[in-house]
């Protein structure tokens, strides 16, 4: 189970990744740059607890939840 759950963990990670760098430009340097709206609204998020989250933003964290129970519902 803690193999399949690594996996999930590093699928997750490595989509989130992903759309990271997506939305953030690339410096010539290698670096990247995050719009500014984007830590705006993900350092507010980070200081919110998940109840007091809008419905809404509270949707990814959901889907990422259903994803290990499905994990863990198919090792039962």
């Amino acid at each position: 189970m803690l193999e399949k759950l690594a996996n999930l963990q590093h699928e997750i990670w490595s989509h989130w990744m992903t759309y990271l760098f997506e939305v953030s430009t690339l410096n010539e340097d290698g670096s990247v740059t995050i719009p500014a709206d984007k830590v705006e609204r993900w350092k507010r998020q980070m200081k919110t607890h998940y109840s007091e989250l809008p419905i809404n933003e509270k949707k990814s964290d959901l889907a990422q939840a259903q994803k290990v129970i499905d994990v863990i519902d198919g090792l039962a």
